[in-house]
């Protein structure tokens, strides 16, 4: 771990302070996470505790030494909490300055040049990947074509010879013949028997005075007319 801090010792960091830092990062520090840069601050007279930078490629990470340096507060800020970063250059060092989504400003002073300078410019970067990501594209891998077993040329159809028997034998077929029938139907003829009215003449008087009495009938029930019982009834009296 010690190591990996070495590079940040180039630009007058506090030796110090890095290894305070550096044995307190490895259990803050999540999956993926990478230390871009480290800044401590230095003021002009004696710092026995300066506050740090930690950027990573998450977020930022101010340390804050407390107790006389027996512990230490971490205070962090995603980038996607970051809206823009600044860097104001003094005459004895520089502020670095950040504003948050939550409308906070966030500065640390007493920061040398150089590393003002350098935390600026990686506090830039990520926050243009995060407007503008990175697309990878994969490249476009064509499918090898499947090699054929066999080539037309090589390919042979197997064809079946089927043995077939000559008839010898026909079978007569008889055609069928369906009988038909004629059939006659003579007209029924009904017997209509008619059974006409005796003539007036052919009657005797009891019968003719039977019939007047019904025509008599008849007229009381308004079924015939006084006019037809008067014809009829001079009709029947001729024959009495």
């Amino acid at each position: 771990m010690k190591e990996q801090f070495k590079k940040f010792l180039n630009e007058e960091q506090d030796p110090k302070a890095i290894e305070k830092i550096t044995s307190k990062l490895n259990d803050l520090l999540m999956k993926n996470e990478e230390i871009g840069y480290i800044a401590v601050q230095k003021k002009p007279a004696i710092t026995v505790f300066p506050d740090s930078l930690v950027l990573t490629n998450k977020r930022i990470i101010i340390c804050k030494p407390k107790n006389l340096g027996l512990s230490m507060d971490f205070i962090d800020y995603t980038w996607d909490d970051i809206v823009g970063a600044f860097v104001k250059e003094n005459i004895l060092g520089s502020e670095f300055s950040f504003n948050t989504t939550t409308d906070l400003q966030i500065s640390i002073d007493y920061i040398p040049k150089i590393q003002a300078r350098k935390i600026y410019t990686y506090a830039k970067e990520q926050l243009d990947l995060l407007k503008n990501p990175v697309i990878i594209e994969t490249p476009f891998v064509e499918a090898p074509k499947p090699i054929e077993e066999a080539t037309n040329f090589e390919a042979q159809e197997i064809i079946e010879e089927i043995e077939t028997e000559e008839v010898t034998n026909f079978a007569e077929i008889m055609p069928t013949v369906t009988p038909s029938y004629t059939e006659t139907y003579e007209p029924i003829q009904q017997n209509q028997t008619t059974t006409g009215e005796r003539k007036l003449s052919e009657l005797s008087k009891e019968e003719l005075f039977d019939k007047l009495q019904n025509y008599k009938k008849l007229l009381d029930n308004g079924l015939i007319l006084q006019g037809e019982y008067d014809t009829y009834k001079k009709e029947i009296l001729s024959y009495m």
